[in-house]
């Protein structure tokens, strides 16, 4: 792995596609790769592409898009566009494009750390015994981004598939590739629509483009995942199409909940991607 570039922080005003109002980009840079989050909306992650380059991997066409944490629990009787919902707390923000509040923010050397509270996807109010953080890192071609969730309420919540996190991929990257459970040889898939589900050996998965590249994904522990490809608008393809991937895992939230996890992001070919997240596990085992 080269010697890691001097970080650079950056900050620009975006328009969003969601509620067409002014956003607040935050970005680390370390002359390798590039990430990105919205302080204005929970400081979720929209923003991932090599180093110079404007290719950005990751979707951020809604609050509900975006690479970020969410959460969900019992009925509640709320309603996402007649459909019937349940209580569902979003980093970004609600479906009605009303961005979750940031309570502390933090851009600095090689770093950025937010604290937040979520909004409710269908209700749009904010849940606030439910307490999001995040902290990103970035090391050579590898973002680094430790996630928390934090329970106050005094409702328990039923066992529940809970997203980790929820990621979603500009359309172009349609190939989702991964190591199905009991194998050893990594396969290609294009997932359909509605979600599918495989169990996945390796923790880890990729979507690539047609040339083979794109953008690779670490959740260790992981084994299981959900996945679609969503078409976009009928008379405009480009419109709001996406590739859609999260690991998931049942857990049911109650109080004191607390959880923690890491995930790892990279660019690459698929053996780039491969080599970098072995390496994870290699470095893992050696601190051991």
């Amino acid at each position: 792995m080269r010697k890691l570039a001097a970080s650079l922080i950056g900050i620009a005003f975006l328009s969003s596609a969601s509620a067409g109002v002014k956003e607040t980009w935050r970005f680390l840079d370390n002359g390798i790769i590039r990430i990105g989050v919205n302080e204005s909306a929970g400081a979720a992650v929209g923003w991932f592409s090599e180093s110079g380059r404007d290719l950005n991997l990751l979707n951020h066409f809604d609050y509900g898009r975006y690479l970020q944490q969410s959460w969900y629990g019992e009925s509640d009787g709320s309603s996402w566009n007649v459909k019937p919902w349940i209580w569902n707390p979003v980093q970004a923000g609600s479906w009605k494009g009303i961005p979750a509040r940031v309570l502390d923010f933090e851009c600095r050397g090689n770093r950025i750390f937010a604290r937040s509270i979520p909004r409710h996807w269908a209700g749009g109010n904010e849940i606030r015994k439910m307490f999001f953080e995040e902290s990103i890192t970035l090391s050579g071609h590898l973002a680094k981004i430790h996630f928390t969730a934090a329970y106050r309420g005094t409702v328990t919540h039923p066992i529940h598939d809970q997203e980790l996190p929820a990621v979603f991929v500009n359309p172009d990257f349609s190939n989702l590739c991964f190591i199905k459970a009991g194998e050893s040889a990594p396969q290609s898939i294009r997932p359909g629509w509605p979600n599918e589900r495989h169990q996945i050996a390796g923790g880890w998965v990729a979507y690539l483009d047609e040339r083979g590249r794109g953008l690779g994904i670490d959740v260790p522990g992981t084994k299981m995942i959900t996945c679609y490809r969503a078409p976009g608008d009928k008379n405009n393809r480009a419109k709001g199409a996406c590739s859609y991937v999260a690991p998931v895992s049942q857990m049911e939230i109650k109080p004191g909940f607390h959880y923690e996890y890491d995930v790892y992001l990279t660019i690459g070919t698929l053996p780039e991607i491969r080599h970098r997240f072995l390496e994870i596990r290699t470095q893992s085992r050696g601190e051991d």
